[in-house]
């Protein structure tokens, strides 16, 4: 496993992390909490040692099924959660409305908002440590942006909870490039990044944290799963599960990018890959990205996504899966 600096922090993390947000159901159909468990021990036994949840991700469920695997074992992990989502109170910027499978789009059972006021930060770390049974966060990212919420009073917040010890390095996620730049010094930013979702290539952000030595955590570098070239084009999916009404998942469209992924076996018989591999070796190779955060729900596809942490495509290589979907 390939292991990189988390920005300035001092701290270690994998190149492939553990993303921790299906595990916690909502959105995603609902989940297997022992199968949860056991994905998350087999990719701590093969090189994996960041987590990353968060309080939304099941209403605190995802972040309990990460406290009940790492007991005993809480010193071999990178653990991150997040804060800035609420739904036990109607204060901060309103986001979006929900229920037990996922986000709404009519009024429903709680309403989310972007709240990043400070004690709401406190508020949150203080439920996320009972979660996950531990005492301090490695690191703590803000979920989403607050435009309620002076950045500054923000920044204090989270600066006082890193000089208490309760959290050890500062991030940020879905963060826009003046954002960013408001910020002052952090140690990550977590956004959605794979071979289908460049934006941050484009806008500035990718090139902005590299340039200030801030690490870049990719999540869905798989597409929610459509990258790993196994996705079946008439896949029925849950109730609650968001891949359910993407249009990305439309049998056509899925038809489309399995062939593209197709024209890639060649390199992956010469590493010794999947298809999934290949992707996520490509994620963690691109320039300032730092860790490709990937999801599993069992123990087979943790040791296959952890895997491609042994993986290193040449220049060539990279330009070839570079060039399956144009870029």
């Amino acid at each position: 496993m390939l292991y990189r600096k988390l920005g300035s922090s001092g701290i270690d993390v994998s190149a492939v992390g553990f993303g921790a947000w299906a595990i916690g159901g909502w959105m995603w159909g609902g989940t297997d909490e022992n199968q949860a468990v056991a994905a998350i021990h087999a990719a701590l036994d093969h090189g994996v040692n960041l987590i990353d949840t968060a309080p939304a991700y099941g209403y605190g469920l995802s972040e309990q099924i990460v406290g009940r695997a790492i007991q005993g074992r809480r010193q071999h992990v990178v653990l991150a959660t997040k804060c800035g989502l609420v739904w036990d109170r109607e204060e901060g910027t309103f986001f979006f409305h929900s229920d037990q499978q996922g986000i709404t789009s009519q009024p429903s059972e709680k309403k989310f908002y972007k709240n990043l006021r400070p004690a709401s930060i406190r508020r949150e770390v203080e439920q996320s440590l009972r979660n996950l049974g531990t005492d301090y966060l490695d690191l703590l990212q803000t979920h989403w942006q607050d435009p309620s919420t002076p950045l500054a009073e923000t920044v204090a917040e989270l600066g006082k909870l890193k000089q208490e010890g309760k959290i050890r390095a500062i991030g940020v996620s879905n963060c826009s490039l003046d954002d960013l730049r408001a910020y002052g010094p952090i140690d990550s930013d977590q956004e959605k990044y794979s071979m289908l979702d460049r934006n941050i290539e484009r806008n500035g952000v990718l090139a902005w944290c590299r340039e200030q030595g801030i690490a870049v955590l990719a999540y869905s570098p798989l597409a929610n799963g459509l990258l790993t070239g196994k996705m079946p084009s008439r896949r029925q999916f849950n109730a609650g599960d968001l891949r359910r009404a993407n249009p990305r998942f439309r049998p056509t469209e899925v038809e489309r990018i399995n062939a593209q992924l197709a024209k890639s076996a060649p390199l992956a018989q010469r590493h010794g890959a999947t298809t999934a591999q290949l992707v996520i070796a490509w994620t963690f190779s691109q320039p300032g990205l730092t860790v490709a955060l990937c999801g599993a729900r069992d123990p087979q596809q943790a040791i296959e996504n952890a895997a491609a942490g042994d993986i290193a495509l040449s220049a060539e290589e990279l330009q070839a899966m570079n060039e399956l979907f144009g870029g």
